[in-house]
């Protein structure tokens, strides 16, 4: 089991992201277990399991994180800014005056331990299995 996963259903999981943006650190990536490439193949019974799981996250980060809020986005073919072919869902932790957006060029691969600091917090927070089977 990747130590950086905090959640699994039938439909989806969610994980710790590999690469941070400064200043956002512990973002997570929901995902279908299905492989989809983008939103416009996505069923609707996985759309649902995706984004109830995407809110589950944002609630767990909030309460666990110390963060003000939280952001979500999804990217779609080479003009959205998709460069994953598999979709997913990226939450940010928010902080007054984080300035993710404007800092999109400034992500950076983070190590495993690291990760798993900020897994094991939404983990204990979430209360769902994490085990991918």
């Amino acid at each position: 089991m990747p130590s950086d996963v905090v959640a699994v259903t039938d439909r989806a999981f969610a994980r710790i992201a590999p690469k941070w943006w400064p200043g956002n650190s512990g973002a997570v990536l929901v995902i279908p277990r299905t492989h989809v490439e983008n939103i416009y193949d996505l069923s609707p019974e996985d759309g649902f399991a995706v984004w109830d799981l995407t809110q589950r996250v944002a609630i767990g980060i909030r309460s666990s994180y110390g963060c003000e809020g939280t952001s979500i986005r999804q990217h779609n073919e080479p003009a959205g800014d998709q460069d994953v072919w598999h979709l997913h869902v990226h939450v940010f932790p928010r902080f007054p005056d984080d300035r993710l957006y404007q800092r999109h060029g400034d992500a950076e691969w983070v190590d495993p331990g690291r990760r798993e600091t900020f897994a094991s917090r939404l983990r204990a927070v979430l209360g769902m299995p994490f085990a991918l089977d």
